[in-house]
């Protein structure tokens, strides 16, 4: 059972920046992939960035968003810069252990607004 803890949600002016973070807890495997997706209303959620052996990016956040993974502290960190509005959703973070397919969990999602 692993817990994930998301913080850094809020209300950001467009061209703005924030920042996520999301912590795994509990009994962990490794290699593990962890990322980050996001749910706009009436929309399909989506994958905003993944890091596995490389990282990767859905090509509306290319060169605006950095995603960084912290192996030792089992954390994950999306940096967002130049918020537009449409980057207004609720953003997931996602544990994963591609070997062990039980091994799948979420955030409790957080919200990130950019007013137009």
């Amino acid at each position: 059972q692993v817990l994930l803890v998301e913080r850094g949600g809020g209300s950001v002016h467009p061209g703005g920046s924030l920042t996520l973070s999301c912590l795994a807890i509990g009994n962990i495997y490794r290699p593990y992939v962890m990322g980050w997706y996001r749910q706009a209303p009436g929309k399909e959620r989506e994958l905003v960035a993944i890091s596995g052996d490389t990282t990767t990016y859905a090509d509306s956040v290319k060169g605006r968003f950095t995603m960084s993974f912290d192996g030792a502290k089992n954390m994950v960190y999306l940096q967002m810069n130049s918020l537009k509005p449409d980057d207004t959703a609720v953003y997931y973070c996602n544990f994963n252990v591609t070997w062990r397919p039980q091994e799948d969990y979420w955030g409790q999602g957080t919200q990130v607004t950019v007013p137009s």
